[in-house]
């Protein structure tokens, strides 16, 4: 799976910012307001984005749309949830993407330009007794976000520990109330060949995007609605304006820029799941001992190249493991 030549995100540990650096960094965000801050930022991009720095000065190769609501960022951390592990460079992890309606490569940042995350709504439908579409800056003032320190493991072996911001998904399906019909929830992304061209008609892939989950991991603790990751609003290649986050699941479960959530009593078809069944389960939980057609016994921290044994669950078995050992 893996070459031997050094990767792109192999940076130097030394060079990782630790997280005293980054937590630095986001004080300065909270005390001189992100849009001021934004505007020292800029890098000749245009009025309407910001291009991130790194704590050195260099450039990151990390763009973030100006919206609405960046007063809400950095928002206050829940100290619940800690990390065994450094947190990810922000330049890493925003240079090192999967986001298949774009490009196959990594480089995902280099193709996003045209995306464009405002106006974005969210059509919550289905089963529920109150459906309605929001619209994401209204949605966000509706929630409690808070920050939350998560590793991600991607089914590719690479790992990642991030500072994601957000709020859980169980918020969300308590504002729609699910008749007591609906079992699971489906989410699907944008369908815009205009902006995605790995969209475009001849793609051989069912396009849209879509995931899902049972009602009982939507409403699990752990599951997370992001709408922001290093202490201020989703980058595009990380799924703006909106995704989802479930730790203990392979990264793909994680669907990006969600337009419409819906409430059903059917186990809903998935992407990866409806091209590759036999290699994508639809739970697809992180088990190193799983059968697999390429080990899942190791992973490998983007940034620092550590390699480290794969955790049962990514290590969040207390939270979820009650939910497989049902029956």
């Amino acid at each position: 799976m893996y070459l031997k030549k050094k990767r792109p995100w192999e940076i130097p540990e030394s060079e990782a910012a630790p997280e005293e650096a980054y937590l630095g960094r986001r004080r300065f965000l909270r005390n001189v307001g992100y849009l001021s801050l934004g505007g020292v930022m800029l890098s000749g991009l245009g009025s309407n984005i910001f291009g991130l720095f790194d704590d050195k000065g260099k450039e990151t190769g990390i763009k973030v749309a100006r919206t609405p609501t960046p007063v809400l960022y950095p928002a206050q951390r829940n100290a619940k949830y800690t990390l065994d592990r450094p947190l990810t460079d922000e330049r890493v992890a925003g240079t090192y993407n999967n986001f298949y309606e774009f490009t196959s490569d990594k480089d995902v940042w280099k193709h996003v330009d045209k995306m464009e995350v405002r106006p974005w709504t969210i059509e919550v439908t289905g089963l529920v007794e109150k459906p309605r579409t929001y619209d994401i800056d209204e949605l966000v003032r509706l929630m409690p976000l808070e920050e939350r320190l998560y590793r991600l493991r991607c089914v590719e072996t690479w790992a990642i520990a991030v500072p994601w911001t957000g709020f859980p998904m169980r918020d969300l399906v308590a504002l729609a109330r699910p008749l007591s019909s609906a079992k699971y929830i489906r989410m699907t992304t944008f369908m815009k060949p205009l902006w995605a061209s790995g969209q475009k008609p001849g793609s051989g892939q069912p396009w849209p995007y879509t995931e899902g989950l049972t009602m009982e991991e939507a409403t699990n603790e752990l599951t997370l609605i992001a709408t922001g990751i290093y202490g201020h609003e989703l980058p595009k290649q990380h799924g703006a304006p909106i995704r989802l986050i479930v730790p203990w699941k392979y990264g793909f479960k994680s669907i990006k820029s969600i337009v419409r959530i819906e409430f059903t009593d059917k186990r809903p078809a998935t992407f990866w799941n409806t091209i590759s069944p036999e290699v994508y389960g639809f739970e697809s939980n992180i088990d190193p001992d799983a059968p697999h057609p390429w080990s899942q016994k190791m992973e490998t921290m983007l940034g620092t190249g550590e390699v480290r044994p794969t955790l049962l669950y990514n290590g969040y078995g207390e939270y979820v493991a009650g939910i497989y050992r049902k029956g």
